[in-house]
C-alpha cells in the first residue's frame, strides 16, 4: 500500500515549517503495523517526502521523526506490510498526544 496520497503529502508538507510544535498542527495520517502494536501518526513532512515528524506509539508514546521510505520497505510476516489507516480522520496533535498518554 502506498502510504502517502497527494492530499496527505500536501497537508503534511504545509505544516513542516512548524517543526515539533504540536499545539497548532494536525495529525494528517496514521500508519500501523497490522501484525504488531506500533502506530505512526504523521504531523509534518519534509519536501523530500521521506523525513516525517509526528507521534510514534510503540514501546512508549513519543514525539519524533521517522522515515516514510523505511515504513514502506518493511516486510512483515504473512507477506504483509505497514499500512495506512484509511478510516483515520485528522485530529489536533495535542489532543491525540493527550489521548495516547491518558
Amino acid at each position: 500500500m502506498k502510504l502517502l496520497t497527494k492530499k496527505i503529502t500536501e497537508q503534511a508538507q504545509k505544516q513542516y515549517k512548524k517543526g515539533a510544535n504540536m499545539d497548532d498542527q494536525v495529525i494528517v495520517a496514521k500508519f500501523f503495523n497490522p501484525v504488531g502494536s506500533w502506530s505512526w501518526y504523521l504531523m509534518n513532512l519534509h519536501e523530500d517526502k521521506d523525513y516525517a515528524w509526528g507521534i510514534v506509539d510503540g514501546n512508549a508514546v513519543e514525539m519524533g521523526s521517522f522515515s516514510i521510505k523505511e515504513l514502506e520497505e518493511q516486510r512483515l510476516p504473512l507477506g504483509m506490510s505497514i499500512e495506512r489507516d484509511t478510516s483515520f480522520r485528522p485530529i489536533q496533535a495535542r489532543q491525540l498526544w493527550e489521548e495516547l498518554n491518558a
